[in-house]
């Protein structure tokens, strides 16, 4: 869970709590049922879907890890090649091999 949703949600439903402990001494201001209602069912929605996020970043994660791993060898590779490319044929040349570069 990130920790500023973690946090807000922690400090939501303390808030939510304490305001269902006290609605009898009528707060005021947006405290009615409904609200503390409304306010507990987009925290509830806030939870799920940062479950979810976490959900898909576990998933993703070990995806990103091959992918980088996979990239560093083509890298490589390339600049391999590039470099026998460089070193046997003229600048005039490199382009025909698909090497833009210049000295």
């Amino acid at each position: 869970m990130a920790k500023t949703v973690e946090l807000q949600i922690e400090k939501s439903r303390n808030l939510i709590e304490g305001a269902r402990k006290h609605l009898n001494h009528g707060v005021g201001g947006g405290f009615t049922p409904a609200e503390i209602d409304h306010m507990e069912q987009a925290l509830s929605e806030l939870a799920a879907a940062n479950a979810e996020c976490d959900r898909l970043r576990a998933e993703l994660s070990p995806k990103v890890k091959h992918m980088n791993e996979v990239l560093a060898m083509v890298k490589s590779a390339y600049a391999e090649k590039k470099k026998i490319l460089k070193g046997y044929y003229p600048q005039e040349q490199w382009a025909e091999y698909g090497v833009p570069d210049k000295r």
